[in-house]
């Protein structure tokens, strides 16, 4: 592994992060938005500063993340085997562990992003193994895969989750005609339940723990539905038809966790789908559709809920899209946007950071009901392939996956 670390002093004294807490994608509450204040409201006309380049991490789409003063990203090498690396904040690699064989088809980059708890690291390899990792040694702990073992049937692009945890589990999403869903204690792996089948097969999305009705629920996307699960007992609480408003093209092609709020549940598709709000009654066995918006077709950039207002990326095809807005209430289009195309986007401090995925120009933002109000810009250019990597930020630092190579730049207004 190559390195090159540049303001090290600063990395280690923003880049820390507390054992107890969890690190997963695309943040603590898998909605997008990462903790932290006093974050630049403005960067300088050439970005912010870099405070540590890591090259040779193998080729990937997953996110970094931090945990316990260390830095955790996975990649395919070898092209057949996805590799999950821990580098200190030195950018020293302390180890790295082989954990599955990589996705063999198109795009075969490794997808699941880390989800770590108390010591010990979750993660969906890209032919759908599911292990648990020490954080401290890199040694495997145990290892199962579902879809070998509870007939599980996934889609043409492959799998692409990140492990969902519970109190007590791990949940791995099968999809196929014996479970939806199973979940594995994540002490032991020992299977704890499955679900009953729902039907359909395993989408791209990784799934969200909300609470409602007195209960924790699994939001959990399928080819043809959203289900709500019971992570207690494995129990199918509610499961509403999504792939009824789908145009052929990209059909059940679900990529994006779902956001939550106050009992609602909104998700989107590309590929022309309508966004959906759905309620979940609390004492009712079903959602219902509040409003549909024909405008804010995420492919697979994520979406955020600031004030009442969803921020993603829109759909025009594969390598073309806009940026929009629209209203949590009443699903009302505020306003779409061009810059470059479509990508990812995360928020911090009240701010938006845009990463659009065709040549890697990153977007400070601030949000806004009335436009795209771009505060300052700048361009990743190291490292290769689309920039489909969704950022994360760690205690005043901005990480940026692309390709091989992680880069970390110092937001700190500190």
């Amino acid at each position: 592994m190559k390195v090159t670390a540049v303001l090290f002093s600063l990395l280690v004294f923003h880049l820390v992060s507390c054992s107890g807490d969890i690190a997963q994608w695309r943040g603590p509450e898998r909605d997008g938005i990462y903790p932290g204040k006093g974050l630049l409201n403005k960067w300088p006309e050439e970005g912010p500063q870099l405070a540590l380049k890591v090259e040779d991490i193998g080729k990937g789409y997953s996110q970094p993340v931090v945990y316990d003063k260390t830095i955790y990203v996975t990649g395919i090498k070898s092209d057949t085997m996805d590799v999950l690396t821990a580098c200190s904040l030195s950018g020293e690699k302390l180890w790295e562990t082989v954990y599955s064989r990589a996705w063999e088809r198109t795009y075969p980059e490794s997808r699941g992003t880390p989800t770590i708890e108390k010591g010990r690291i979750y993660l969906v390899g890209g032919m759908g193994d599911l292990v648990c990792i020490d954080a401290k040694s890199g040694a495997i702990q145990w290892k199962h895969n579902p879809d070998e073992d509870y007939q599980g049937d996934y889609m043409g692009w492959g799998v692409a989750e990140s492990a969902l945890l519970t109190d007590e589990d791990v949940l791995y999403i099968t999809g196929g005609k014996e479970t939806t869903v199973v979940a594995f204690n994540k002490k032991t792996g020992k299977l704890h339940w499955k679900s009953k089948s729902t039907g359909g097969r395993k989408a791209y999305a990784s799934s969200s723990l909300v609470e409602w009705g007195g209960r924790k629920i699994a939001l959990v996307q399928t080819s043809d539905d959203l289900v709500g699960i019971d992570v207690k007992d494995g129990s199918v609480l509610w499961t509403y038809n999504t792939i009824q408003y789908h145009v052929e093209k990209g059909k059940g092609e679900a990529a994006n966790t779902p956001l939550f709020q106050n009992g609602e549940v909104f998700v989107t598709y590309g590929n022309n789908q309508p966004g959906l709000m759905l309620r979940i009654p609390e004492n009712d066995s079903s959602f219902h559709l509040k409003w549909r918006n024909d405008v804010l077709d995420t492919h697979h950039g994520g979406m955020v809920l600031l004030d009442g207002t969803i921020y993603g990326s829109t759909m025009v095809h594969n390598t073309k899209g806009n940026w929009a807005a629209v209203d949590w209430e009443n699903g009302q289009t505020l306003w779409e946007k061009e810059w470059y195309t479509k990508g990812s986007v995360i928020s911090a401090d009240g701010m938006l950071y845009l990463y659009e995925e065709r040549t890697g120009h990153v977007a400070l933002v601030k949000p806004g009901r009335d436009d795209l109000e771009i505060i300052s810009t700048f361009r990743i250019t190291e490292g290769t392939g689309p920039h489909w990597s969704h950022p994360s930020i760690y205690m005043g630092m901005l990480l940026i996956r692309h390709g091989d190579v992680l880069l970390a730049y110092d937001i700190s207004a500190d």
